[in-house]
């Protein structure tokens, strides 16, 4: 889930520090993935910023460059049979959710989306039965920002701050994307997401860490690209 990485210091009950290096790479390769299709399915990392980065990453992690070059080929493969689709619906506790998915089997995995928003007590709504409460922006996630990282980012265009994630309006996300590398920043994440206008505010960590498994659920399915939650927790 984009935008969630600062719940992770509730998320690692779980042991997610201690990952496996054949975890690590499944993770990255969806990571990739991920961000060839939200580039539009450009497989061009000089084109597709959110691509340079994750393999950026695959490459911090040793993954072995032939890896990296299979996963680009086999999308390749893939890509003339894949239908995009947007879902819309509620998890627990009427979390409203958008989820991105690329399928060649649109029948299956409406079918799976239904069964764990089932299981999660949600359920899947019609077309802008919830978009209407989320921007489409630019996200990024920067590895530190400080006093002064925020003014010079506020004087690159970023629209909002939360910890080290900014947000930025699409007609700049590239422009700015550009102008952090190149003063020396160091970017962690960069894509196009969904942000909610008016999140709903969880009560206590049992509903945060709920939550938590469910999007983990659905970003663990092969065909789901995204998933967007609207809440918060303080």
């Amino acid at each position: 889930m984009s935008g969630h990485s600062k719940w992770s210091n509730i998320k690692n009950r779980k042991g997610a520090q201690d990952k496996k290096r054949s975890e690590a790479f499944t993770k990255i390769s969806k990571n990739i993935l991920t961000a060839i299709r939200l580039g539009g399915g450009n497989s061009n990392p000089e084109v597709n910023m959110g691509l340079k980065i994750a393999i950026e990453k695959a490459k911090e992690v040793n993954m072995p460059k032939e890896n990296i070059e299979r996963l680009l080929a086999r999308f390749e493969e893939r890509k003339a049979n894949l239908v995009s689709v947007i879902l819309e619906g509620y998890g627990p506790f009427g979390i409203p959710v958008v989820i991105e998915v690329e399928t060649d089997n649109k029948n299956r995995i409406l079918s799976e989306i239904k069964l764990i928003l089932k299981n999660y007590d949600g359920s899947l709504g019609e077309t802008n039965s919830v978009m209407f409460q989320f921007d489409k922006v630019g996200e990024i996630e920067l590895e530190k920002i400080d006093e002064n990282t925020q003014l010079q980012l506020i004087d690159l265009g970023v629209i909002d701050f939360d910890e080290n994630i900014v947000w930025v309006n699409l007609d700049d996300f590239s422009m700015i994307n550009e102008k952090i590398k190149s003063q020396g920043l160091k970017i962690v994440r960069s894509e196009v997401v969904y942000r909610s206008k008016s999140p709903v505010v969880l009560n206590n960590e049992e509903q945060l860490n709920k939550i938590l498994d469910f999007v983990d659920e659905l970003e663990s399915n092969d065909d789901i690209v995204g998933v967007f939650a609207g809440f918060d927790y303080n």
